[in-house]
């Protein structure tokens, strides 16, 4: 099997077995997305989403966050970690869209990126969630699988993000992606995947060599 017969496969069973391939992330403006991505770096979805309702209810739009008092934003987001310099990024963020890009998150991931705060793994979730352009959201959930799936052979999330690029089917990558989160909560979890019950153990290399073990 090939690599690219082997990313279609995935695909393929991904879709089977989540077919609801969803952000994790609670929001309701693509601003709001924006900030809830950078408060989940380094903490749990579950505790960003425990967050954002107050942050959002104070400072619902780039307008008001962009005025907001830093340790007032700081308190609000404490128990996410990082707070001080996630909290400085989103009220820095916030200004740039406000006064730079009109009130409108630009579309693109190399635009995205001039943000403070914002890699390329934000920017990409916000040009496939947000805009619907194809991309890889490269989380720790997709750099595990597909390392373990043997699709690629880095850790370093650009390298994993060009490889995936080159396989996957572009309108299929960001909702595969999020499919892969999933599973990574659910089966193919971190230091203990449960390649007996996982749809890819047919064709994944990990669990090929688990099987020969």
């Amino acid at each position: 099997m090939t690599d690219r017969q082997r990313a279609l496969a995935a695909v393929d069973a991904m879709k089977a077995a989540y077919p609801d391939a969803l952000c994790a992330l609670d929001y309701k403006t693509p601003f709001q997305l924006l900030v809830a991505t950078r408060l989940s770096a380094q903490c749990t979805d579950a505790r960003v989403n425990l967050v954002t309702p107050a942050l959002f209810t104070k400072y619902p739009t780039e307008n008001e966050l962009a005025e907001a008092d830093l340790a007032d934003v700081e308190g609000l987001i404490h128990s996410c970690g990082f707070y001080h310099g996630k909290a400085r990024d989103l009220i820095g963020a916030a200004k740039m869209v406000r006064d730079v890009y009109h009130g409108s998150l630009p579309d693109t991931v190399e635009e995205l990126t001039k943000l403070p705060g914002v890699g390329r793994k934000t920017a990409n979730l916000i040009v496939g969630d947000v805009f619907h352009k194809p991309a890889v959201v490269t989380d720790t959930h997709v750099i595990r699988i597909t390392n373990l799936l043997g699709l690629v052979k880095t850790k370093e999330p650009q390298k994993v993000e060009t490889a995936l690029r080159k396989l996957l089917p572009p309108d299929e990558s960001n909702d595969f992606c999020h499919r892969l989160v999933l599973h990574g909560r659910a089966v193919c979890v971190a230091r203990r995947p449960d390649c007996a019950v996982c749809v890819m153990k047919d064709f994944c290399k990990h669990a090929e060599r688990e099987k020969k073990a």
